[in-house]
């Protein structure tokens, strides 16, 4: 039986008097990535995001950043979340469920994702300190939080072990972006059917 060919592609422009972000993502892409955040670091997290994720990803942002990144990073966060939400579409035949674990020298993570249709976040954090050069490392969760809320997906996100903050955060989106790759790849044996006993997500 030949296997069916998706389009998993969408894109999501957010204006809001804090910000202005427009997110396209392939889930099905190369790993490549365009990004112009405005937060250099962030970039950095996003490209580990797409390169492991194994998704394109187009984010363009323009915030409030004379005041802080807060608004900024919240908002992508939002944004990729609503536009990886809309390319999974229906989300019939994914496998819905993905994890990985990443070392980094001294540090590692495990990132755990449901494609559940319910938003829920544990994030188990213990940052070695609080900024990696001039980006605030409480920014994180609020990244995910914004993700998650707009996703629509549980996320388990724990820091086993580090001493580095630029470390830990690295292992956390790369095992962000091996995650979802694991879990939005379709199951072959799946039928094209939602996963899920309640037939919906």
């Amino acid at each position: 039986m030949a296997t069916r060919k998706l389009t998993r592609k969408a894109g999501i422009v957010r204006n809001t008097n804090e910000t202005q972000i427009s997110v396209s993502v392939d889930l099905d892409g190369e790993g490549q990535a365009k990004l112009f955040t405005g937060v250099p670091f962030l970039d950095h997290m996003l490209d580990q995001v797409a390169r492991h994720g194994a998704m394109d990803l187009d984010i363009r942002a323009k915030g409030d950043l004379h005041i802080d990144a807060h608004h900024t990073v919240e908002d992508i966060g939002i944004t990729l979340g609503q536009a990886v939400a809309k390319a999974a579409g229906d989300k019939k035949g994914i496998v819905r469920y993905g994890h990985a674990y990443v070392p980094l020298d001294e540090a590692l993570s495990r990132v755990v994702v449901d494609f559940s249709g319910r938003p829920g976040l544990e994030f188990r954090v213990n940052f070695a300190r609080p900024l990696v050069g001039e980006f605030d490392v409480d920014l994180v969760h609020e990244f995910f939080q914004g993700f998650v809320n707009h996703a629509l997906v549980t996320l388990h996100i724990d820091n086993l072990h580090g001493a580095n903050a630029h470390h830990q955060c690295e292992t956390i989106f790369k095992a962000f972006g091996r995650a979802l790759r694991m879990a939005l790849s379709v199951d072959p044996r799946s039928q094209g059917k939602i996963p899920s006993t309640k037939g919906t997500l």
